[in-house]
């Protein structure tokens, strides 16, 4: 097909640089797997479509400044792999369109991002430094190219997507229905390939609420209303007129709980609040791309978060209907601490339209050197500057706390250091029991102030973890801990975080159905003796009726008997595994209130109701 060579000689030194490049770079740093011959071509070839594609527009431009054009080509899909590849490192996950507008976080992840660069990422641009010297030589210079020179490396381009994606969906049928699998979208369609396909994904959901009218929140109000579950009679109404303080663990995951280092207890505090309390030890994270923000939406709405993106970011002026609101009718204040910059996650915006009549972000608190670390400030320091503010609220209040300390990448000052690390090959994971271990003492010391401060008998205190800590990147070093292989039915068990509910009064007890952030709304309406009329996709884990099911963002779904991820069945309890026809029924359910409470945010549905409340 190419008669004069030297017409393409840029064009196909840079191809297969940047081709070679890609696909080392998902062996080496995406770690994307493939269990036969076919999947690894696909692997290998899908790189070359969108290079070739891109490198043919340089054909547009005259012999004096195509070089030049080349190498920002270059420049720029390099930027993308490794940006992405950061981003991979950190959570596991691809840049998604809505992520790139996140740009206010940029600034106060510095130390996690800085934590996930190597000495060796220089090996993701020096090969534009070879390109620069090798364009200098004479052999390298553009020569005059016809339209049917850009035709024919725009036609094979094009050839090899065909090729690409005929392949793809043969092996993988319906490939690009399964938005919410980043991981397998890149595997098949390649990582430049796939950032125009969710490019295609971000135009379709803006789209949705100038498509949407009243007829489409009806589904989601019948569906709501039969999963509902009536409230137990000897819970509802049990912290009538009582604050409400919410405490959210950064990073914190279940398995702390009870567990030792050298003997030592991680969590010696919460384990023995725990005794006190009722603690949901099978209570499910089920944040996306939104992380903290949100663990924080699914627990004031029981909406499920968007696959792609953070809502807080995306839909911070949509209308909602969420617990500030419907407990402001009842005379409850409501107020946000968080010893961070008001607008990380756009919190300041959303906190206004969700109803919280009060935000203390980073300037209502004393902030330095001494006593910051990570995102900002210290836990302990962050609980004794909130108590002043905390006694000047209006009662009853409704309250939440967001703690920061235990945050990837785990840093602590030495005089922090209350427990030993564990010894893996793994920094992360070693650091991790020590800041857990922080906050743990950062809650004791808070529980005693509101008990000196004479509020702590006069309020339900819920503490609960917000997401993950340890990533699936960081198997192997679990392993070590947990002292097993980490399998996929592991992997679901490890998204358990803490739930602690402390009713003044009430005696301690473990409840271990399944359960989710989702199903926190409910619950808290229910304790407050307010029947809200509204949509909620949780069930009040009080209930005799709750129901079991947790699902993920990634369509993983845990039921009361069995668990459905990675296209497999398990045994809850057991973890054994058994014909994928089992689990038929949770996995449609799951992804049948996915769509359900999507389609409800990206129309923005809410605006077409008028819920009321009632107090019994």
């Amino acid at each position: 097909m190419f008669n004069h060579t030297r017409k393409y000689n840029t064009i196909i030194i840079t191809a297969l640089i940047l081709w070679i490049k890609t696909y080392v770079v998902y062996k080496l740093c995406f770690s994307l797997l493939t269990s036969d011959w076919k999947q690894e071509i696909i692997l290998f070839i899908n790189p070359l479509s969108s290079v070739l594609f891109l490198l043919s527009l340089v054909f547009l431009f005259s012999e004096r400044v195509r070089n030049r054009f080349t190498l920002i080509i270059a420049l720029l899909l390099s930027f993308i792999l490794y940006a992405n590849t950061l981003y991979y490192r950190f959570f596991n996950d691809f840049i998604t369109v809505p992520v790139l507008f996140q740009t206010n976080n940029v600034g106060d992840i510095g130390n996690s991002l800085l934590a996930q660069t190597y000495w060796y990422d220089i090996f993701f641009f020096l090969d534009l430094i070879v390109l620069f010297y090798l364009f200098k030589r004479q052999s390298f210079q553009p020569v005059p190219v016809t339209r049917k020179d850009f035709s024919r490396i725009l036609v094979t381009a094009l050839l090899l997507l065909i090729v690409n994606i005929g392949l793809a969906e043969s092996e993988r049928p319906q490939l690009l229905t399964r938005t919410f699998d980043r991981e397998l979208l890149v595997k098949n369609l390649g990582t430049y390939n796939y950032h125009v396909y969710d490019l295609l994904l971000q135009s379709k959901t803006t789209a949705q609420k100038a498509m949407a009218d009243n007829v489409d929140v009806v589904e989601v109000k019948e569906y709501t209303d039969k999963k509902s579950a009536p409230a137990n009679p000897d819970f509802f109404g049990l912290a009538r007129e009582k604050n409400l303080i919410v405490i959210s663990m950064e990073s914190t995951q279940q398995f702390v709980i009870g567990r030792k280092v050298n003997g030592e207890e991680i969590t010696p505090f919460l384990n023995d609040f725990i005794k006190e309390s009722y603690y949901f030890d099978n209570f499910y994270h089920q944040t996306g791309q939104g992380k903290t923000s949100d663990s924080e939406f699914l627990l004031d709405q029981s909406l499920y978060p968007l696959p792609r993106g953070a809502v807080f970011q995306t839909h911070p002026l949509n209308e909602y209907h969420g617990t500030p609101e419907i407990i402001n009718e009842y005379g409850y204040y409501s107020a946000v601490f968080h010893g961070n910059n008001k607008s990380f996650w756009n919190r300041d915006i959303m906190y206004k339209t969700v109803g919280y009549d009060k935000f203390f972000a980073e300037q209502y608190y004393t902030i330095n050197d001494e006593n910051k670390i990570n995102y900002g400030l210290k836990d302990v320091p962050f609980f004794k500057q909130s108590i002043k503010y905390l006694k000047e609220l209006p009662q009853p209040y409704y309250t939440r706390f967001i703690t920061l300390t235990n945050h990837h990448p785990y840093k602590y000052d030495e005089e922090d250091q209350m427990i030993s690390t564990y010894n893996t090959e793994d920094p992360i994971v070693n650091r991790y029991p020590v800041t857990i271990r922080y906050t743990d003492h950062a809650i004791e010391q808070f529980i005693q102030d509101l008990k000196d401060e004479g509020i702590y008998n006069d309020s339900i205190i819920i503490i609960y973890g917000d997401h993950y800590g340890i990533s699936e990147r960081h198997d192997e070093a679990m392993g070590q801990v947990l002292g097993k292989e980490i399998t996929p039915y592991d992997n679901v068990q490890l998204q358990r975080v803490p739930l602690i509910i402390h009713i003044p009064g009430q005696e301690g007890k473990t409840i271990s159905q399944v359960s989710s952030q989702i199903d926190l709304k409910p619950t808290i309406l229910h304790l407050l003796g307010i029947q809200a009329d509204g949509i909620h996709f949780g069930t009040d884990l009080f209930s005799k009726d709750h129901k079991q099911l947790a699902v993920f963002r990634n369509r993983s779904v845990v039921g009361k008997d069995y668990i459905y991820t990675d296209e497999t069945c398990y045994e809850r309890k057991t973890g054994k595994e058994i014909p994928v026809e089992t689990c038929t029924d949770i996995k449609e359910q799951g992804l049948h209130e996915l769509e359900l409470s999507d389609g409800l945010i990206y129309g923005d549905l809410l605006r077409f109701t008028d819920f009321a409340t009632s107090k019994k």
